[in-house]
């Protein structure tokens, strides 16, 4: 690091702020206009990751940043910084903070339009950035010394307010620069919101509705964690002995072994007594809504506005009543500090669903959608993470009950294929810098399927080479299951290519001895059984495989009902 007590270079500047804000790790792909920039992440103090393609590095990136809170991913110019859009578009859709810095060609070759590679040779260097403005909550091009600090200060402000992904661009020939290192004194903060004149009212129109509530629950919604709410909706939970569920966005964000908890909440997938329940309700306390299909059951589990009292980022909406520029954090804060928790009503919510048990299954049992999440869920220990893939798994994992402080990452909106792999990387490696100052070991577990797999399977050797403790499920039942039952059940282009997928560790760079003692394969219950006791499976460390294999076509819940239309328009049609 190059610096004096009054100067720094920029590079330097723009990775000690990331430093001071959390991120101890950068993701990312060196390409020509961004390797000078690079040479200032490690002598910052950061640890370059480097991954094996930039659309990896941009799931990596979105994975630790749902731990950590922020994250930051280098790509180049053009050709790198397209290659990882699609990731960036889902950590927008799904609320992530990813600062994403893109190294562009020197301010010269910029201003004299010259006809550079990784342009469209037209001389107009401004396309890439117009495409980032889509898929980013805020841009900002470092043109010059003076501003640089101040630039790159708001920017890393911008992705901390909104909690989704920014573009900064930095000149390759900037990193060097130096630039003034006064801000670094100041620490980087989200500011106070003002108090709105109307917050009060609010306040009182909230506790009057939970003070009379006769039939009251609590749903908790994936949008609560960038809110930054989970400590007391913990206390709102406790305290008030409420019903709660969550949505399929929301789950893992609640201590699911409370007595309240009753775990997802699935309208007609789910139990009829919970429905019920979530129906005839006079208050719904909603924290972080994301009404999408996916996560509300093709819009089944939206509440109704007559019950609902909703919290978003800048509003809180009391039925139809939306009041604006007021924090959630906040008023949900000053609630719990006022409310009189012997004037709410005691209510007794439908009757807990009990655990889906193992004893009926037998070890002769062909593995299947049924069985083996039932299995695989006593595996999981406090502070795990646990992530599903998008298909079978997503809504397999749905029926675990997780362990406290655990975190399940599911499938919720963008549902990218291949996404969980590399997201299974960013989000260990941020859990491990997280227990390093106590020495705490936790493991993170991915269970994914066979085509997914082949999607992303490069970060395998990315989770080797930094010596991760991570668990991978691979599901193998042929193919797309998932696009299978949407259409084209019998169609080849549902197929995958036949890959042998406990090799991957060997191939992917571990050594025999590894390879030996951590790949396994199971078609039976009795099998998979066997595998859970090895300890290397439970408690090991490094990266372990197992491969399970299911019907191509068994499948569960809203899946199930999917592939029994299509059957039945097939037997319409008289295939």
């Amino acid at each position: 690091m190059s610096s004096s007590a009054e100067t720094i270079q920029l590079g330097d500047y723009l990775f000690t702020r990331l430093l001071q804000l959390g991120v101890n790790s950068v993701f990312g792909v060196p390409g020509d206009y961004n390797l000078r920039l690079l040479d200032h992440v490690e002598p910052s103090g950061l640890h370059w990751v480097g991954n094996c393609n930039e659309l990896n590095a941009a799931y990596a990136a979105d994975g630790y940043a749902r731990i950590n809170g922020l994250s930051a991913i280098v790509t180049t110019f053009g050709v790198g910084e397209l290659s990882a859009a699609n990731g960036i578009a889902g950590a927008y859709a799904e609320r992530s903070a990813v600062v994403h810095i893109v190294g562009t060609p020197p301010r010269q070759l910029q201003s004299s339009r010259a006809l550079m590679h990784h342009t469209f040779s037209d001389g107009d260097y401004r396309r890439f950035a117009a495409m980032a403005t889509h898929i980013t909550a805020a841009q900002m091009n470092v043109t010059d010394s003076m501003s640089a600090p101040d630039n790159i200060d708001w920017i890393l402000q911008q992705a901390l307010i909104h909690r989704r992904p920014v573009y900064l661009e930095i000149p390759d020939d900037m990193s060097e620069t130096l630039v003034a290192a006064a801000n670094l004194k100041t620490p980087i903060k989200i500011p106070t919101t003002p108090s709105a004149a109307h917050e009060s009212k609010v306040i009182t129109q909230i506790l009057d509705r939970l003070y009379t509530a006769k039939k009251p629950l609590i749903l908790v919604d994936g949008e609560s964690r960038p809110l930054g709410i989970l400590d007391q909706l913990d206390q709102l939970i406790q305290k008030t002995n409420w019903p709660t569920w969550t949505t399929v966005y929301g789950k893992g964000l609640v201590n699911e072994h409370l007595p309240n908890v009753h775990g997802l909440y699935a309208a007609a997938y789910g139990d009829k007594p919970s429905q019920e329940y979530f129906e005839s309700a006079d208050l719904i306390l909603t924290f972080g809504p994301h009404y999408s299909d996916t996560n509300t059951y093709f819009w089944t589990t939206i509440p109704k506005a007559t019950a609902a009292i909703q919290f978003k980022d800048s509003t809180i909406q009391i039925e139809n009543e939306i009041y604006r520029d007021v924090s959630s954090n906040a008023v949900l804060t000053q609630i719990l500090e006022t409310l009189d928790f012997t004037r709410l009503v005691q209510a007794l919510g439908p009757a807990k669903r009990e655990a889906p048990t193992t004893s009926n299954i037998q070890d002769s049992d062909i593995i299947a959608q049924h069985n083996f999440y039932p299995l695989l869920n006593p595996l999981f220990k406090e502070g795990d993470i646990i992530l599903t893939e998008t298909g079978t798994a997503a809504y397999g994992g749905r029926t675990f009950k997780l362990p406290p402080q655990s975190r399940l990452f599911g499938a919720v909106t963008w549902l990218s294929i291949g996404f969980m792999l590399p997201a299974t990387l960013g989000a260990a490696l941020a859990k491990r810098e997280l227990n390093q100052p106590t020495g705490t070991k936790n493991q993170t577990v991915l269970i994914i399927g066979d085509g997914s797999l082949q999607m992303t399977a490069q970060e395998i050797s990315v989770m080797i080479k930094k010596k991760l403790d991570i668990l991978i499920f691979v599901v193998n039942n042929e193919g797309y299951t998932i696009e299978r039952v949407i259409h084209g059940r019998n169609q080849s282009y549902n197929d995958v290519p036949l890959w042998r997928n406990t090799q991957a560790l060997n191939y992917f760079g571990a050594d025999d001895e590894q390879v030996k003692n951590s790949t396994f394969q199971a078609w039976t219950c009795g099998e998979l059984k066997e595998i859970l006791k090895n300890e290397r499976v439970h408690s090991g460390s490094g990266v372990r495989i197992v491969e399970v294999f299911m019907d191509r076509e068994d499948v569960q819940g809203p899946l199930l009902y999917l592939l029994n239309k299509q059957k039945a328009e097939e037997q319409q049609q008289g295939k």
